[in-house]
């Protein structure tokens, strides 16, 4: 039994020995050759650059001073239409920052107590978050809102699809109503003195549609194609870079006569011939009929329409009248369709 303890105590002290000399060098050999430095990576680009090129201080600087210069930022109507809630939801959807906001996010607009203490549209009205971030796929939202195509108030069945993210603009720069139509006595009732399109026809001028199409002496041109509507945009034409003054130019949306000459490189047209001579004939006929009636403002022309019973044909001539009145771009929006909505009015009243 002892020599059986005694061959097992030597088994273990053998294995130790042998574990030793595996694990273990207790000569250390010659320091081996530094080798060769790999060569460095490139950097990556930081996460934040692509946001960086829009959210810096001297774009935000060059945005905020321009749009004070703007009618959004001068508040317009603000004061009486954008603290009309449920009753005037209209008014409050384009008149101010938080029914703006509701109308883009939900379709609707909320109660009028929710209003009362309505603000101008501001950075916040029109910009909200990126759609996505995969701009190169995606294309570059500049965070809007609304960047979808709109499907017009007063017509279900047209939907309008600007590019250059000019959707924005289309929600609220399009007309209120439609024209007017027989009432089956070849005569039309107009009942409000804020009678037309209301402010908003910018959209549709530049479509093509929703004018009185008289039949008279002057073709309309197809829907679609206008020159401005083809070959440029709202944001091209309106959000082009600023002048030395900052008035016109980025978030003035005022086009400057720069922006102009990418396109108009043999002279920049400053009215569409005739147009505005037409038009003020067309108003005195008018204002003779009773329809409408005008006044100088600050020095500025103010036409508004009579509420009375009118012949159709000059309820439809008033109508392109307040159309082209409203649009404010003095046609250039849409020439050939702006000169045959007024050409073709006054001849029909001139022949009736």
């Amino acid at each position: 039994m002892k020599n059986s303890k005694f061959i097992n105590l030597l088994l273990i002290v053998a294995t130790s020995l042998l574990l030793v000399n595996c694990t273990t060098d207790p000569i250390p050999g010659p320091a081996g050759e530094d080798g060769i430095d790999g060569i460095d990576g490139v950097d990556g680009i930081t996460g934040t650059t692509e946001c960086a090129s829009c959210h810096n201080i001297s774009t935000s600087e060059a945005v905020h001073a321009s749009y004070l210069y703007s009618g959004h930022a001068a508040g317009g109507a603000v004061g009486y239409a954008g603290k009309r809630g449920s009753d005037k939801g209209s008014c409050t959807q384009c008149h101010s920052n938080e029914g703006y906001i509701d109308y883009v996010e939900t379709g609707t607009v909320q109660l009028s107590v929710a209003y009362e203490n309505a603000t101008p549209i501001s950075c916040t009205g029109c910009h909200n978050k990126h759609s996505s971030f995969d701009f190169e796929n995606d294309g570059f939202d500049a965070a809007l809102r609304l960047i979808d195509p709109v499907t017009l108030i007063t017509d279900a069945s047209v939907i309008i699809d600007f590019p250059d993210r000019s959707n924005n603009c289309v929600l609220c720069h399009q007309p209120r109503r439609t024209g007017p139509e027989d009432n089956g006595l070849g005569l039309y009732e107009v009942t409000s003195t804020h009678w037309g399109p209301h402010h908003g026809p910018q959209s549709t001028l530049l479509e093509g549609i929703q004018g009185i199409e008289i039949t008279g002496g002057l073709d309309y041109p197809d829907k679609g194609t206008a020159g401005h509507r083809t070959g440029t945009s709202c944001t091209k034409c309106h959000m082009g870079e600023t002048e030395p003054n900052a008035a016109k130019g980025l978030h003035t949306f005022k086009p400057t006569r720069t922006d102009c000459a990418t396109c108009h490189q043999n002279g920049i047209p400053d009215k569409v011939d005739g147009l505005a001579e037409n038009m003020a004939t067309l108003l005195a006929i008018l204002e003779a009929e009773g329809i409408l009636e005008s006044k100088i403002n600050d020095g500025h022309l103010s036409v508004h329409p009579v509420v009375g019973t009118f012949p159709i044909l000059t309820a439809e001539a008033a109508w392109n009248y307040l159309f082209l009145y409203e649009d404010a771009s003095n046609g250039i929006h849409n020439p050939k369709y702006a000169k045959a909505l007024i050409q073709n009015s006054l001849d029909a009243l001139s022949a009736d």
